[in-house]
């Protein structure tokens, strides 16, 4: 099943650069397994924010959930999820 995920990082006021740099690390970590894996088939930034829009591959919605649940910035994340289905016209 496709998946269009719209995420939006809202990081807390007071957080330490510290932290914010762990979490930015391990985010980058976690997000390069998923692309290794092949359930995150793309990904990419939006211009002028801390966001992106990504394609999700994955069997179902209880396995998305599981896979942005475990994404280090999660907490501080506002998520869109949207299902694809096949176009009629798509060649």
């Amino acid at each position: 099943m496709l998946y269009l995920v719209e995420m939006t990082v809202n990081v807390p006021h007071g957080i330490s650069p510290e932290v914010l740099e762990q979490l930015k690390t391990e985010e980058k970590q976690r997000a390069k397994e998923l692309q290794e894996s092949g359930h995150w088939k793309h990904l990419w930034r939006v211009v002028g924010r801390y966001a992106n829009v990504s394609i999700f591959d994955v069997d179902s919605h209880d396995e998305l959930h599981t896979l942005l649940s475990s994404l280090p910035l999660f907490p501080f994340m506002d998520i869109r999820v949207t299902a694809l289905a096949k176009h009629p016209s798509t060649i």
